[in-house]
């Protein structure tokens, strides 16, 4: 037993010692396996529970889903009856919607085709007016073309001079005021003479201003020759306003100033602007250069004066029938005065005769009174004695 049955660790194992050590071991593994199966049990046991409570909150999960289920089916179905009647509600509303917005789109539509048609005849009006306007504008252009025409042939610049003239006049002044192309004493025509109301002398107005040297200074393209143009016009204008005075300055019957019209604006612009000696002369001429907006303002003067003097006309008559209204009233005051005395008299003629009949009448009471108590009292009697009894009681 005390033989050495192996060396572990350079130490010797005898048999008894390898015995006790391989019964121990076995023990030990005897206790683990023991251990072991104990704590294997323990474990399933564990497990088992774990198991089973598992399983059990496994069916009470189960349990709360299916409850959790019926809940969201009852409230699905809950959803669905709303969801049927919001849809019930929204369709209805929509289709309540869209009749507003079809009625609406229909007055809008009906609006807009209104509107266009509108439109498109005020479109309509418009082109015919830029239509007239173009067809004006094309006569006017050939209206202009013809005004060049005239300008550049002599007699008929007279021709539009005088033209002018005459439409201004006769537009402002009444045709007994006024005279165009009249024979002068001595023997000169004047192209028109106004005669202004309460004088007998008439006022000249000349339209034969000379408008070639004009044409000239427009037309000159150098200094020279625009200097000789100049010279010209100054020359032109100054005969012009002398032939004027010595033709048409007659005493006692023109007066003694007269107008000499420009038919343009720019020209009588010009004159003013280039040629104020010319002016200046005509000025000391008596005579007056005016353009067409001047002789229109002295055409309105001129018509103020007429105005003032058929006023003043009207008035005498108007006073002159004053007069005879107040004649009238003067004799229909006298006849009602006298129609007062006679209505006086009438009422005291008509007081008289009522005072008589009173008379008469309370006498004739009186008498019926008498005659009434003799009936009763007295037997009859002669009828001379009946008439002398009245002649007592009436007096």
């Amino acid at each position: 037993m005390k033989e050495i049955a192996f060396i572990l660790l350079d130490r010797p194992v005898t048999w008894a010692e390898a015995a006790l050590g391989f019964a121990g071991l076995s023990l030990l593994l005897l206790v683990l396996v023991v251990v072991s199966s104990w704590r294997g049990a323990s474990r399933r046991a564990l497990e088992a529970a774990m198991a089973a409570e598992r399983a059990r909150e496994m069916d009470d999960k189960v349990a709360e889903m299916n409850r959790n289920q019926a809940e969201l089916s009852g409230r699905l179905q809950s959803m669905a009856e709303i969801l049927s009647t919001r849809q019930g509600d929204l369709a209805r509303l929509v289709a309540e919607r869209m009749d507003g917005l079809r009625q609406q789109v229909g007055a809008g539509l009906e609006q807009n085709v209104r509107q266009t048609s509108e439109s498109l005849g005020k479109l309509q009006e418009r082109l015919a007016v830029i239509d007239s306007a173009q067809k004006n504008l094309t006569d006017l252009t050939s209206e202009v073309v013809t005004l060049k025409d005239v300008l550049s042939n002599k007699q008929a610049r007279g021709a539009y001079g005088q033209g002018r003239m005459e439409a201004i006049i006769r537009d402002g002044l009444p045709a007994a005021f006024f005279a165009f192309q009249p024979q002068l004493s001595n023997g000169k025509r004047p192209d028109c003479m106004v005669t202004l109301p309460g004088d007998g002398r008439g006022l000249v107005i000349d339209a034969k201003f000379p408008l070639e040297s004009f044409t000239l200074l427009r037309e000159a393209r150098g200094d020279e020759a625009r200097k000789a143009a100049g010279v010209r016009v100054r020359n032109d204008v100054g005969v012009h306003v002398k032939d004027i005075a010595e033709r048409y300055f007659l005493p006692g019957e023109t007066q003694d100033l007269a107008l000499l019209f420009v038919p343009s604006e720019s020209i009588y612009a010009d004159l003013h602007e280039h040629f104020d000696d010319v002016i200046q002369k005509a000025h000391r001429a008596r005579i007056m250069i005016v353009s067409p907006s001047l002789l229109a303002l002295a055409i309105q003067l001129m018509q103020s004066l007429v105005r003032d003097a058929r006023m003043r006309e009207e008035a005498q008559v108007i006073q002159s029938e004053v007069g005879k209204l107040l004649a009238d009233v003067r004799r229909l005051g006298d006849r009602a005065e006298k129609l007062d005395q006679h209505f006086r008299q009438a009422q005291e003629d008509v007081s008289g005769i009522r005072t008589s009949a009173g008379k008469i009448a309370s006498r004739g009471e009186r008498i019926g009174a008498l005659e009434f108590d003799d009936a009763k009292t007295a037997e009859p009697a002669l009828p001379f004695a009946k008439g002398l009894a009245l002649k007592a009681a009436a007096e």
